[in-house]
């Protein structure tokens, strides 16, 4: 055979091996049996490829099916071979749906050339991460991210001394501090590591900086603790460092010598603090920088704006404080597309922004005045709520095109919204609300038919309701504290918004009669009709709804029994109606979920039925001002949750129920103007009424001695401390709210506070002397036992009550003299001690000198100033000051003073809402304007949540 005959074949045998699958001639058959093995070893479930896809964005599908004998291996989907050897080196099951336990035996460890093993995002149903890992000597990409691994990384793993890449995160395990200095001391080679929420309390920051290779770290949310050392900032090759939701991870960063190559930087949700220094300028590549919700403080330097390649930058939720200068308005002008500098205490005036590729800008929460800045065009995400911007919109936000969300609540801003507005045919949230917007709204809103949340609550806004909008895909619409007015058409009202849950269009000026199917053929989640002028009978809610309100209206008629055919309501509000008839008895079938139960003031009679069964979740139970009468219902005590208990106002007629002092939650209990009767009779040594804050027994028919067992169970009215709970309120979703009498006034409280605490139990017949227990009640606030028969002194442990804000003992038959201490009482301001049997000179030192004649009259034996009557031996006293006169400016001075006080300096107080019932001046627009104050003031101090906060108002 000549040359060219021998070349020729083996020309034809190249040719032939190359037509073929080049791995079918080389993978050795073994291999693709354990790949089979391994295959059959576990079941397929696609619950998993949700998350994949929803969270992580990852395709999903189950590559296994591929694996079939009729095929080489080396051809199966996520396989890989070495294309010399035909050894399988490389196994990537990404969401592949795998379930199953791994165990010591499988037969994926026959796999012994493997050198990338990637099993992210499936379900090893909590398997260990095994030892016979170390099979694989020639490993360098190991990811077991996301796949339910759980238990102690063994130390085995360490032995993989050829690790590039190393991903063990979002799996339930633990990483001792033994076994992570032997992976940094073997592991030289490591550029990536990942162990996002392993448990790494055990282990030390310094031990990370002895990983000098690595580029990639990230180690958010493994309860690391302790100080980062500066300097670790400076490792030479790191380019991703992610040390976020580590919240006991302390430190500052670098101050000088800060030449990184780092990129990507996360320490957002960690206890870093101190100045960004200037050195940051020299991290000339960073593109993405956050550095939220940690405890950062000081300027924003200059110095960042030498990053020119910034992307993303979130300085929101620090203290970072002053003004912000001009030239940050250009950071990054030609890169960035996020920028988030809320819940900070920044201040000063904003210049339009003009960022390229700007997408999201976040502001809310900080100080900022002046005029609104309008976003550059590319924005699709704008945040400004809680400032002080001012002025009116201007037209030209109506060029952004590709806006997704508007926040602008809690603002100044006025005028009308720009006729133009509906031109962003993108929007899908806007929030307008707490502002001074007013007019009509642009009909040109009718283009944004993307629109899913729309809130356009407190402001003043005079319109129709808005049925023209027919936003099909509109679920939250907030109309409440405006001037709307007009009559509603429910039926076009369900075709304009069939998608939608939230409904609140309280307190505006709509007029209508519901038709009696009301919201029954809808899926609302949320109904708030309160504070209008709708009448006829009750709109039914929808069978979903567990938000109901239709208080202060003029609604008529019974409640129909169909009304609990709403077997998902949590919270139902009637208040304030003119409903007749009796509590219908199938209100059993909604105990089990009902959370508020409100029909406070209407012409509801008859007897409380037994409606609370034993698995009952209530936790407000207002009847009060009704026609209810006969016996309280004793399934009352399945209540266990009870915070709040008003029956004031009715016809009850029954003794003292003791037997409510076992409900561990109950703080609020008023009885008053009942038939109430009898001793108040609390066993010896009994525990009851632990919580209780507010107890309200007044206008009854009580007689006997002041009940002294029942004062010494007021375990939460003993210190101020054991007073205040992790909840400043009462109730969160709902406002709770009573009326107390404060200054011989009735008030509205809205929103409770936990250490507003009070004991009314004036206008009895209770005899004897005043306990002297009753001084132990340190965080008392307000004290009334007027009009009984009390006899006896003063005791002088009143004058321990320290936070008393009010004391009413007046006609009374007390006598002997007023004790001196009553004057060290410093935040005393209301004192009535008239119509008693007093006796000697009125104490003129401290706070005692305060008060005016009123305060004492109508005890003949009483002498001295305020009173016209000296004292013998006493020199001419002279005319009180108008300081000291109660005058009626004086009145409501005094009051405006302690409202103050109650609302700021008690506890720090939130919506809550002071309506005066009886009050010769009217309803003061200064109180109003206290008020908001304190709620402005207290938002600010507390921090607002991230998410919005939805009040609901529920008297």
């Amino acid at each position: 055979m000549g040359w060219h005959q021998i070349l020729g074949h083996l020309c034809f045998l190249f040719f032939l091996h190359s037509s073929l699958p080049f791995a079918s001639l080389l993978c050795p058959p073994d291999q693709c049996n354990a790949l089979l093995n391994f295959k059959n070893s576990f079941a397929l479930d696609s619950e998993s490829s949700r998350t994949c896809e929803e969270d992580y964005h990852v395709t999903s599908y189950p590559k296994t099916n591929s694996w079939n004998k009729g095929v080489d291996c080396c051809l199966w989907d996520g396989v890989t071979c070495n294309e010399v050897t035909g050894n399988i080196v490389g196994l990537d099951l990404t969401c592949s749906w795998l379930y199953g336990t791994l165990h010591s035996n499988s037969s994926l460890f026959l796999l012994r050339h493997l050198r990338s093993l990637n099993l992210f995002g499936n379900n090893f149903d909590d398997s260990p991460i095994l030892p016979n890992l170390t099979i694989f000597v020639k490993m360098t990409h190991l990811n077991l991210s996301r796949s339910q691994f759980r238990g102690t990384i063994p130390s085995e793993i360490s032995h993989l001394s050829k690790l590039v890449s190393l991903d063990l995160s979002f799996c339930p395990l633990q990483l001792e501090n033994s076994i992570f200095t032997m992976l940094v001391r073997n592991l030289t080679s490591l550029r990536k590591l990942a162990l996002h929420s392993v448990d790494l309390s055990t282990v030390s920051p310094k031990s990370f900086m002895n990983f000098s290779s690595l580029t990639h770290l990230s180690v958010a949310d493994c309860y690391l603790g302790g100080i980062v050392p500066d300097t670790f900032f400076q490792l030479p090759s790191l380019t991703y460092l992610d040390m976020s939701y580590n919240f006991y991870l302390f430190g500052i960063l670098p101050k000088s010598n800060w030449t990184s190559p780092l990129e990507f930087l996360s320490l957002l949700g960690t206890s870093f603090s101190g100045k960004i220094p200037k050195s940051v300028a020299n991290v000339k590549n960073l593109t993405i920088l956050d550095l939220s919700n940690s405890k950062f403080t000081g300027l924003i330097p200059s110095s960042l704006g030498n990053l020119k390649q910034l992307q993303f930058l979130d300085l929101s939720s620090n203290n970072f404080s002053g003004e912000i200068p001009k030239w940050f308005w250009e950071i990054s002008h030609d890169t960035l597309e996020h920028l988030d500098l809320s819940r900070n205490l920044l201040g000063g005036g904003i210049p339009q922004l003009h960022w390229k590729r700007l997408s999201y800008i976040n502001l809310k929460n900080n100080s900022f005045q002046g005029p609104l800045p309008i976003p550059s065009p590319s924005a699709s995400y704008f945040h400004a709520a809680d400032n002080g911007f001012t002025g009116e919109i201007d037209s030209s936000i109506c060029q952004l095109n590709s806006l997704l969300e508007l926040d602008l609540s809690n603002n100044y801003l006025f005028g009308n919204i720009p006729p133009c507005f509906g031109n962003t045919t993108s929007l899908m949230n806007l929030d307008l609300s707490s502002n001074n917007l007013r007019g009509p709204l642009p009909r040109s809103l009718v283009k944004s038919v993307n629109l899913s949340w729309l809130n356009l609550s407190h402001n003043e806004f005079s319109d129709i309701f808005p049925q023209w909008l027919e936003a099909p895909n509109l679920q939250f619409f907030g109309l409440q504290f405006n001037k709307f007015y007009g009559r509603i058409n429910i039926t076009a009202f369900a075709l304009s918004f069939p998608a939608l849950n939230y409904l609140s269009i309280s307190n505006n000026h709509f007029s209508s009669l519901w038709p009696s199917e009301g919201f029954s053929n809808t899926s609302f989640l949320i109904i708030d009709l309160s504070n209008n002028n709708f009448g006829g009978p009750i709109p039914l809610p929808s069978p979903f709804t567990f938000y109901y309100s239709i208080a202060s209206n003029s609604i008529t008629g019974k409640i129909p029994s169909w009304f609990c055919n709403a077997t998902y309501l949590k919270i139902i509000i009637l208040s304030n109606n003119d409903l007749i008839g009796s509590l219908p008895r199938c209100f059993t079938n909604l105990s089990t979920s009902l959370s508020v139960l409100n029909l406070r003031k209407n012409h509801l009679e008859g007897t409380i039925p037994q409606l609370f069964l034993s698995r009952s979740m209530l936790t407000t139970l207002d009847l009060s001002r009704n026609l209810f009468e006969g016996t309280l219902p004793r399934s009352l005590v399945n209540c266990e949750y009870l915070e709040v208990l008003d029956l004031s106002n009715n016809r009850i007629e029954d003794t003292f129920p003791t037997w409510l002092g076992t409900l561990q939650e109950l703080k609020v209990l008023v009885l008053k103007s009942n038939n109430f009767k009898d001793l108040l009779n609390i066993p010896k040594g009994a525990h009851l009424f632990p919580k209780l804050h507010i107890l309200d027994l007044s206008n009854n028919n009580f007689g006997g001695p002041l009940p002294a067992n029942l004062i010494m169970n007021l375990k939460a009215m003993l210190n101020s401390e054991d007073g205040q709970e992790k909840s400043l309120y009462m109730t969160s979703l709902y406002e709770t709210s009573i009326t107390v009498t404060m200054k011989g006034l009735e008030i509205e409280l809205v929103k409770i506070l936990t250490v507003f605490t009070t004991i009314d139990l004036s206008c009895n017949s209770f005899q004897g002397d005043i306990p002297g227990v009753i001084g132990h009640l340190h965080s008392l606030i307000g004290l009334n036992l007027s009009h009984n028969h009390l006899t006896g002194s003063i005791p002088l442990t009143l004058g321990n009550l320290t936070d008393l804000e009010w004391l009413d003992l007046s006609s009374n038959k007390l006598n002997g003299r007023i004790p001196r201490k009553l004057g060290d009482l410093a935040f005393l301001g209301y004192l009535n001690l008239s119509k008693n049997q007093l006796t000697g000179q009125i104490p003129q030192d401290k706070q005692l000198s305060t008060f005016s004649s009123n305060s004492f009259g109508g005890n003949p034996g009483l002498c001295g100033t305020p009173l016209p009557k000296a004292c013998p031996n006493d020199a001419q006293h002279p005319q009180p000051s108008p300081s000291s006169t109660f005058n009626h400016e004086g009145h409501g001075s005094w009051f405006k003073h302690k409202v103050v006080w109650i609302g700021f300096a008690s506890g720090i107080i939130i919506g809550i809402s002071i309506e005066y019932i009886a009050f010769e001046t009217g309803r003061p627009k200064w109180l109003l304007r206290v008020v908001r104050m304190l709620e402005r003031r207290a938002a600010k101090w507390m921090e607002k949540p991230k998410q919005k906060a939805i009040k609901f108002h529920g008297k």
